[in-house]
């Protein structure tokens, strides 16, 4: 999944297609939310600006930033509240991108490649965590396995190859069936490595995924790695590897263990619908089009984005409650 997603030159986000969109028409793959709706940005800019007063910090660093879409989104809306936007790029390619979306900011941005050794700021990733690469477990007859990729010399393809492993899920799963499933060592890594360097400051983290009960249902027996390309979804990251993007969903409670083992605290946890409610997105929507509103709503609707993409907020210091989180709040479920 590393190779498939960022081996220079050949990898998905280092080879330099267009992959962020609308529409398939456009040559993209998938659509994010910022790319969706401007009141994407406008509404989490809210809580952006609240846990920068409350954090006593002016500088905001994301990871990942795509096109840089969000980032003008918060830039705009922030104002002089941002004297600093730092992005965290791996990407060559859509660093290239961001710089011509974000040219008008000028020196506020700036662009790193790897961690700063500390981080005075608000830290924010739009579907971050779902990119890192993650490792498979299967449960055959009862027996744990780790599925890897071989070369098969006889098909002259890439497929699957199990081996039994020590490793298991973070959660016993019920039953004795066969399961499929996915851990996340990179992404919880990640999590303490940017928990370690924030010294003031808090972060939010959106993307699609569960608390640990939910991840690890029995029934969820298949796992949740998935292949987009062309606006279209599959199952087989083996097929067009460098051509098509490949996620998994996150487990959020993975999560909030994660930066609690390096001392941060979990400041509210909740569906993207109610954060971007809570952030007062229908009132931004007050003087919309029709059109815009109709973008906007796929944001909030639980068939579309609004239940299956989560918010997590984290902080160091004193447990304050962001605006996002106050009704609908669902840390305890994690």
């Amino acid at each position: 999944m590393a190779l498939a997603l960022y081996a220079p030159g050949l990898g998905y986000y280092a080879a330099g297609q267009g992959q962020i969109g609308r529409m398939p028409a456009q040559g993209s793959d998938f659509v994010t939310a910022p790319e969706m709706s401007a009141f994407f940005g406008k509404a989490f800019a809210r809580s952006v600006a609240e846990a920068l007063a409350h954090t006593h910090t002016n500088a905001v660093l994301e990871f990942g930033a795509g096109n840089g879409t969000l980032a003008v989104q918060l830039l705009e809306a922030l104002g002089d509240a941002v004297q600093s936007y730092t992005i965290v790029e791996v990407s060559g390619a859509l660093r290239e991108r961001q710089a011509q979306t974000l040219a008008a900011f000028g020196s506020r941005v700036q662009w790193v490649s790897e961690l700063p050794d500390s981080i005075n700021a608000v830290v924010v990733g739009n579907e971050v965590l779902d990119a890192m690469p993650v490792r498979l477990l299967q449960r055959t007859a009862g027996v744990w396995h780790e599925r890897g990729v071989v070369w098969d010399e006889a098909s002259c393809a890439f497929v699957w190859q199990d081996r039994v492993t020590d490793e298991r899920p973070p959660m016993d799963i019920e039953g004795a069936h066969d399961y499929l499933t996915e851990i996340h060592p990179q992404a919880l890594a990640f999590i303490r490595s940017v928990g370690e360097r924030l010294q003031r400051g808090a972060m939010f983290l959106i993307d699609y995924g569960f608390p640990e009960a939910e991840y690890y249902h029995a029934q969820r027996h298949m796992g949740t790695l998935m292949c987009h390309q062309a606006h279209r979804s599959d199952g087989d990251p083996l097929q067009s590897v460098g051509l098509k993007d490949i996620t998994a969903h996150v487990d959020f409670t993975g999560v909030a263990l994660a930066a609690q083992d390096v001392g941060l605290a979990v400041l509210g946890y909740t569906s993207q619908a109610h954060f971007l409610l809570n952030n007062g997105l229908l009132d931004l929507l007050e003087n919309a089009t029709v059109a815009d509103r109709a973008m906007a709503q796929k944001l909030i609707t639980e068939h579309e984005m609004g239940e299956l993409f989560k918010v997590i907020a984290l902080g160091r210091g004193n447990a304050w409650q962001p605006l996002g989180f106050v009704q609908g709040d669902r840390t305890h479920r994690l």
